[in-house]
């Protein structure tokens, strides 16, 4: 039979592992949720989604998604013109959840090229080149949940 004192101890110390567990699982589920993002517009998702994922709009400033919606028909190499209306209405959405800072360079900003991606991607960016990444912009090679907006690290899955 257990002392009542070091039963009382035993039940602190396991209530306490547990109160620990249950924080650090927290703070797992805090540090995912930062990396999901609002990319369920229906013209978004349709128009942009359609060649490529929809990209988290925080990841461009407000003056970059205008940039890059004004220049719709040379849209990083190829045409993607849209009407007036569906180009209006996704640049209000994008704008309305635009980013501090993206990425520079010449041309339209690129993501890929932002501090934050940068930093974020340091130890991948090897795979950008490989076959079954074959760029830095194709998110959905890595991040299984990119086209609904998710890039918590749960759903990450770096190919070989």
């Amino acid at each position: 039979m257990i002392k009542p004192h070091r039963q009382r101890l035993f039940d602190a110390v396991v209530w306490t592992v547990s109160l620990m567990f249950l924080a650090m699982l927290a703070l797992h589920e805090a540090h995912a949720g930062e990396h999901r993002y609002d990319v369920n517009a229906p013209q978004y998702r349709d128009e942009c989604g359609s060649c490529h994922v929809p990209y988290p709009p925080a990841l461009l400033s407000a003056a970059q998604w205008r940039q890059v919606m004004g220049a719709l028909d040379r849209h990083y190499g190829t045409d993607a013109g849209i009407d007036a209306a569906a180009r209006d209405a996704i640049t209000r959405f994008v704008v309305e959840r635009a980013g501090r800072e993206g990425g520079a360079g010449n041309g339209l900003p690129r993501i890929t090229t932002g501090r934050w991606f940068v930093r974020e991607h340091r130890e991948a960016a090897p795979k950008f080149t490989s076959a079954a990444v074959k760029s830095a912009a194709n998110c959905g090679a890595c991040h299984r949940g990119a086209d609904r907006g998710d890039y918590s690290e749960r759903g990450l899955l770096v190919p070989r």
